[in-house]
């Protein structure tokens, strides 16, 4: 199977029946994800829901994609870990090779003057996320440009954060400065394209406030995906109002007190594995029928962060405003994207960036979450190409499969 179609592999029907007993599973898991936790852990024994999350597991190459690994160092000394997608130029009959750049296609003699540096994608993931959240668009991208996949600190495969082991606070701006820190090590010259995705966006905002210049230089496009540049403590989660001021109040001694206690809590996470999977799909997606695969892709990614870290990063989103970052945007193309049922980053506020760049692309996707690249990715993937091609990234939107089970908007 090639890489580029790996994304879409799908679980069917006839495939469960082939998968006996385990396959059984899934598909009582899946009918209980869209009629709610309480029925499914009537209907399925604990040993056969384990079963389940076990072939579910193996049942896509979701997050398999691997690019050529390097490390940057940030500020403060933390190991910050990126992968590298790499283009192959394509030798023509006259000995010349195409590059893609700012400008389009251009040749260039094997022997003569230095190439231009291609044009970089830099994607930058969410909280308790990690770069493989950006699966089904490295697939379809994948050797159409370079691009630069990284975990933000304490995610993935990056080191925990030293000024956090410390206890120092992680703030917003410090994200900006360790994806300077990334684009230094992985791209320090040539074009860049810059996506994020919620807090990934909000990374880039500190990016443009800390580097204008940087900004202004090098920048060709902006991709902001699931995002907000302030007012996150006003966001109500789908909460009633009073549900939501209690929550406002207690949350952040609540999670820092589960950060102290990590080992305890990660038992207790263990053994509440149902309603944790319930509460990721309430909160990652908006539609019913999301792949069960993929909804249990995203809960690996999220279940991997450490309790800790989920509680030293959240008083940094009540903190966060860069709306006066924005501008800074103005002069290049930017996608503005968001889900019509994100609870977490709601559509409104992507809709007040785009008060602020009026030139931007907003794209309100129906029936979408906050992880919304993975629940309609085919709809994700064609906006972020269109833009590369509007930007002079690309001579044209030749993207591969998506992958999808959620049925697409105007489909």
């Amino acid at each position: 199977m090639s890489e580029s179609s790996a994304g879409a592999v799908v679980a069917t029907a006839a495939g469960w029946r082939r998968a006996g007993i385990a396959g059984a599973a899934i598909g009582v898991l899946a009918a209980g994800a869209a009629a709610g936790v309480a029925v499914e852990r009537l209907t399925v024994g604990r040993g056969m829901r384990k079963k389940a999350r076990l072939a579910l597991d193996a049942t896509g190459p979701y997050g398999s994609l691997r690019g050529t690994p390097g490390r940057a160092v940030a500020d403060d000394g933390t190991e910050l870990y990126y992968e590298i997608d790499e283009v192959e130029p394509e030798a023509s009959e006259d000995g010349a090779v195409s590059t893609g750049n700012a400008s389009g296609t251009r040749r260039r003699r094997l022997f003569g003057r230095k190439a231009p540096a291609p044009v970089t994608v830099v994607f930058s993931h969410g909280y308790c996320l990690g770069q493989d959240s950006w699966h089904f668009q490295r697939a379809a991208l994948r050797g159409l440009v370079r691009a630069v996949y990284w975990d933000q600190r304490s995610h993935g495969r990056s080191g925990r954060g030293r000024s956090q082991a410390d206890g120092v606070p992680v703030g917003i701006d410090q994200l900006g400065r360790d994806l300077k820190a990334v684009i230094d090590a992985a791209a320090p010259e040539g074009p860049l394209v810059l996506a994020g995705h919620s807090m990934g966006g909000m990374t880039m905002m500190a990016l443009a406030d800390q580097y204008p210049a940087l900004i202004r230089d090098r920048v060709a496009a902006v991709a902001l995906v699931g995002t907000s540049s302030g007012k996150l403590g006003e966001v109500s989660f789908g909460l009633p109002v009073a549900g939501v001021n209690a929550v406002r109040r207690v949350l952040p001694g609540v999670l820092k007190a589960l950060g102290s206690q990590t080992e305890l809590v990660e038992k207790g996470r263990r053994a509440t594995a149902d309603l944790f999977a319930g509460l990721i799909k309430r909160y990652s997606f908006g539609s019913r029928d999301v792949d069960p695969a993929v909804s249990r892709f995203a809960e690996r990614m999220i279940e991997s962060t450490p309790i800790d870290v989920v509680a030293e990063f959240y008083p940094a989103f009540t903190e966060h405003d860069k709306s006066g970052a924005l501008p800074a945007f103005r002069d290049v193309p930017v996608l503005i994207l968001a889900g019509d049922k994100d609870l977490v980053t709601p559509s409104s506020h992507s809709e007040a960036i785009a008060d602020v760049l009026p030139d931007a692309e907003l794209v309100i996707v129906p029936d979408a979450g906050h992880l919304v690249m993975l629940e309609h990715p085919e709809t994700v993937t064609d906006r972020l190409a269109d833009l590369l091609v509007r930007s002079g990234t690309v001579p044209g939107a030749n993207v591969g499969g998506h992958g999808s089970t959620a049925q697409q908007p105007g489909r």
